[in-house]
């Protein structure tokens, strides 16, 4: 059996063979019947699937994108079983599908972890799951958890810059950021050495190099200007500035759901797992599941399925 995540961004696939990431954005009409093909070793190969690329804009709404996926994945894996917020797996395309992928992450981890708040940081968003609550988990829509504090949406790779940052100080000036898509979280983290040129693995937003200089010339672009304007200095500090705030924000909100679940136990998780295990004094699944930790979701449902 494998493991399949169909994000809107990315398409995580867990195997016999290890763990496989694409960036996918279904937004552009990425193909993913050839994608997933490829780990197709017959006909009656099975597969545990969780989504949250029905979200994606290129879709009407939730129901059509359920639809899209369910088929795409179904004419290459006819087997398939698809994980839902009800915590039960199902073979059609309804609604209880949508975004389910963190709930069979805590569906997996529940039993290991039974009193832990999980931080799922990934590249586009941050999940926050109460691991002692799951009864209360099942059903919630992603609307319902941003109002609970379980999801925020800020990531380690796609984030804008002026979604959380509105001024920086630049020499102690401080300096209005433009509101366009200039730079992204992916640029700060890697001018701090928080991920590596392969770990930024979306697009840029100049589709220019991913390379520490290429990343400091678009974080100078957030305040208008060319990286020679205000130096390399000048664009670590707009990256530093960056992380202080997207830091605070989701360290704040994993401690409101820790307070509210009582419990001091945090595990970590995704591509920030390791940043974030630090900040939070807790557990870096990385350490324990190696680079499933980075496709969680994906895992959860293959073993989720297993153990069924």
């Amino acid at each position: 059996m494998i493991g399949i995540d169909v994000g809107g961004a990315n398409l995580k696939v867990v195997d016999r063979d290890g763990v496989h990431v694409h960036y996918c954005p279904l937004w552009e009409k990425t193909p993913l019947v050839p994608l997933l093909s490829e780990y197709r070793t017959d006909p009656d190969t099975p597969a545990a699937v969780v989504m949250s690329g029905e979200l994606c804009d290129c879709f009407q709404n939730k129901a059509e994108g359920i639809a899209f996926i369910v088929r795409a994945v179904q004419e290459v894996f006819p087997r398939a079983v698809f994980y839902g917020t009800d915590a039960e797996f199902h073979t059609t395309a309804v609604p209880q599908l949508a975004a389910a992928n963190w709930l069979a992450s805590a569906d997996y981890l529940r039993t290991s972890f039974p009193g832990a708040v999980l931080v799922d940081v990934g590249s586009t968003t941050t999940d926050i799951i109460p691991l002692s609550r799951f009864d209360d988990l099942k059903g919630l829509t992603d609307l319902q958890r941003l109002r609970k504090g379980y999801l925020i949406y800020t990531g380690m790779l796609r984030t804008s810059v002026p979604a959380l940052l509105r001024i920086v100080v630049l020499d102690g000036i401080p300096t209005p950021v433009s509101t366009e898509f200039f730079a992204v979280s992916a640029d700060a983290h890697l001018v701090l050495g928080h991920i590596t040129a392969e770990q930024y693995s979306c697009d840029t937003p100049d589709h220019k190099e991913k390379t520490r200089t290429a990343a400091m010339r678009r974080l100078a672009r957030v305040v208008c200007a060319d990286l020679e304007e205000i130096g390399e200095a000048g664009a670590r500090q707009i990256a530093e500035q960056f992380w202080d705030v997207q830091r605070a924000l989701t360290c704040d909100k994993v401690r409101k759901v820790m307070a509210a679940a009582g419990t001091t136990d945090v595990v970590t998780a995704g591509i920030g797992s390791a940043l974030f295990a630090q900040e939070l004094s807790g557990i870096d699944l990385c350490e324990e599941l190696g680079d499933a930790a980075d496709a969680l979701p994906a895992f959860s449902v293959r073993e989720v399925a297993r153990r069924n």
